[in-house]
């Protein structure tokens, strides 16, 4: 009877001990049910191995707790913004560096050079000298005055078109009282040729607008080195919507230099009074001077137009002098004179092209939209000139990148 009672105690000890293991491993069934467990406490354990998410962009992510804080360049953003105020600020145009006998200095360094913005040394942050195409525009003055010399003027631009390299483009623009683009951009020479033969001579002479028209509607188009040969007298009669300052002013706006080459008319104007008709090579003079006399309201057959005509005065012809060399001052260009070799001086400029240095930098005072900074390049060598732009003007295009900042 004894044994019968410890057996019944022992059996039910056992019983009790069963069933508190059983209670206890029934948990985690009822806690995997209830709503789960919030993220931050699973990415808080340094123990507990993660699941993997898909890939997320940099800048995609939008939280709250991210509104406020300073969005790094990894922002795709910001990005584009660090690229515009790079653009706005940066002040960069070609350099020549020639000898006292003209020939180009080549194998020049970064810190061979030094520039000053108003007298203030600049630090360059830019400096290339490889060779790149580059765009030409030819502009060719058809007005009653350069009429005497019209085909000496197609003969010249015809052999600087041939001086130029096969990847070099050019556009032919011609203007009297009008402008005109014969071609537009093209490598084609025979293109050229016969655009540039095209250009026949007419009334009036809208130089002022015809160097507004190249600077705002092509200019402005086109990336990459660029620059304008201007077969002209400087003599203008007929602009109404531009004039001597404001186009002297636009070329400090635009990064291309300008070659003008100066045909002096001033003779055959005044030897037939400023008359709108003149002769070309190769015709009857008398003929001319009959027709001159007649549409001008008389004359004489001995070969006189009636005098007093606009742009034959010797103060007009001075005036054009100055505004084609300040055309070429301002630009970093030079001013050539048709008289002299022309096929020389087609020569120079077309190497001038190809062996300029490239300089930028950043301003230490980035200037207000209208205002006028001086330039100033110096080379550390003895001996040497340097043709550089010598100003330029913060223009409406760097207000409207610096608005987007």
């Amino acid at each position: 009877m004894k044994r019968f009672v410890v057996f019944l105690l022992c059996l039910c000890l056992f019983g009790l001990s069963i069933a508190a293991q059983s209670g206890h491993s029934s948990r985690p069934r009822v806690v995997a049910t209830p709503s789960p467990t919030p993220r931050t406490n699973s990415s808080s354990s340094p123990s507990q191995p993660t699941t993997a998410r898909p890939p997320v962009l940099k800048g995609d992510i939008r939280t709250p707790n991210q509104t406020n804080q300073t969005v790094t360049a990894d922002t795709p953003g910001e990005e584009d913004d660090e690229v515009i105020r790079v653009e706005t600020n940066l002040v960069a145009f070609p350099v020549s560096v020639i000898d006292r006998e003209g020939r180009f200095i080549t194998g020049l360094q970064k810190g061979d050079f030094q520039i000053f913005e108003n007298n203030v040394e600049q630090k360059i942050e830019e400096f290339a000298t490889v060779q790149q195409p580059f765009t030409v525009i030819l502009m060719i003055d058809v007005s009653p005055s350069t009429a005497f010399q019209i085909d000496e003027i197609h003969d010249a631009a015809i052999a600087f078109v041939d001086q130029l390299r096969g990847e070099d483009k050019v556009m032919v623009v011609a203007f009297d009282e009008r402008v005109r683009v014969l071609s537009k951009l093209t490598n084609d020479r025979s293109i050229l040729r016969r655009a540039i033969m095209r250009a026949e001579f007419g009334d009036g002479t809208s130089l002022y607008e015809a160097v507004d028209h190249v600077i705002n509607r092509e200019l402005r188009q086109i990336q990459g080195r660029k620059a304008v040969v201007l077969f002209t007298d400087g003599v203008d009669t007929t602009s109404r919507r531009a004039n001597y300052q404001s186009t002297v002013r636009a070329t400090e706006e635009i990064d291309a230099l300008f070659f003008p080459i100066r045909y002096d008319t001033s003779n055959e104007m005044a030897s037939r009074g400023g008359g709108n008709y003149p002769q070309r090579r190769g015709s009857g003079n008398v003929i001319a001077d009959i027709l001159g006399g007649i549409l001008n309201g008389g004359g004489t057959i001995g070969g006189n137009y009636p005098s007093g005509g606009a742009g034959s005065s010797r103060s007009e012809y001075e005036t054009g002098r100055r505004y084609l060399e300040e055309l070429a001052r301002n630009s970093g260009g030079r001013k050539y004179e048709a008289n002299n070799n022309l096929t020389a001086a087609f020569s120079a400029i077309a190497e001038e092209l190809r062996r300029q240095y490239s300089l930028g930098y950043y301003p230490e005072t980035v200037g207000k939209v209208g205002e006028r900074k001086q330039i100033r390049v110096r080379v550390k060598r003895p001996n040497v000139v340097v043709r550089a732009k010598n100003s330029y003007i913060v223009g409406a295009t760097d207000k409207k990148l610096a608005d987007k900042k």
